[in-house]
C-alpha cells in the first residue's frame, strides 16, 4: 500500500499531529474494528507486530490496556482512558505508555487522541487528531517513527476491512 494514502494534515499547531485516511468500508465496521478487542488484534500495530493483550472497557472513564509485541519479542504496553464515545462517529481517549500492570511510565509522553469517522458513499474517512502537552513531546513521538508506524497500522486496518 502507498504511504500517501495516510495524509499528514499540515498547518496544525506545534503540539498537534493530524492524520487522515479514507477506508473502503462503512463507518460502523471501522468503528467496531477500533473498539472490539478481537477485531483490534487483527490489525493494531506496525507490520510484524501482534497484539497479544487487548482489554477494553468501552465507556467514558473506561480503560483500554494493550500490549504490542514486536518481531524480536520486544513489548510496548499502552493504556488509554476513554473520555468520549459517540458510536459510530467519535472516540476521544488519553493514551500513555504503560507497563503490564497498567501503570503509566513517568517521563514518557501522554497524548489525547480524537478519532472522527465520517461516511460518504460507503467509504469512511478517519481523521485522527493527537494533542501533546508540549511541542517537544510531539517531536519525541515523531522521532520514534510514529508516522511510519501509523501508516503500516492503517495499511493493516485497510487489509483487515477488505477481509472482514
Amino acid at each position: 500500500m502507498e504511504e500517501a494514502r495516510t495524509k499528514l494534515i499540515t498547518g496544525s499547531s506545534d503540539r498537534e499531529l493530524i492524520l487522515e485516511r479514507i477506508f473502503d468500508a462503512p463507518r460502523e465496521g471501522v468503528f467496531k474494528a477500533w473498539t472490539e478487542p478481537e477485531r483490534l488484534a487483527e490489525w493494531w500495530g506496525p507490520r510484524g507486530w501482534t497484539l497479544p493483550v487487548c482489554k477494553i472497557d468501552l465507556r467514558p472513564g473506561g480503560v483500554w490496556h494493550y500490549c504490542m509485541r514486536g518481531p524480536n519479542g520486544e513489548e510496548s504496553w499502552g493504556k488509554a482512558v476513554y473520555r468520549e464515545i459517540v458510536e459510530p462517529s467519535r472516540l476521544v481517549y488519553a493514551d500513555a505508555f504503560a507497563d503490564a500492570e497498567g501503570n503509566t511510565i513517568p517521563g514518557m509522553p501522554e497524548m489525547v487522541i480524537t478519532i472522527e469517522l465520517t461516511e460518504h458513499e460507503g467509504k469512511t474517512t478517519v481523521l485522527s487528531r493527537t494533542e501533546f502537552a508540549t511541542a517537544a513531546e510531539k517531536q519525541s513521538i515523531l522521532d520514534m517513527g510514529v508516522l511510519q508506524g501509523i501508516t503500516e497500522t492503517w495499511d493493516r486496518l485497510d487489509e483487515y476491512l477488505a477481509r472482514a
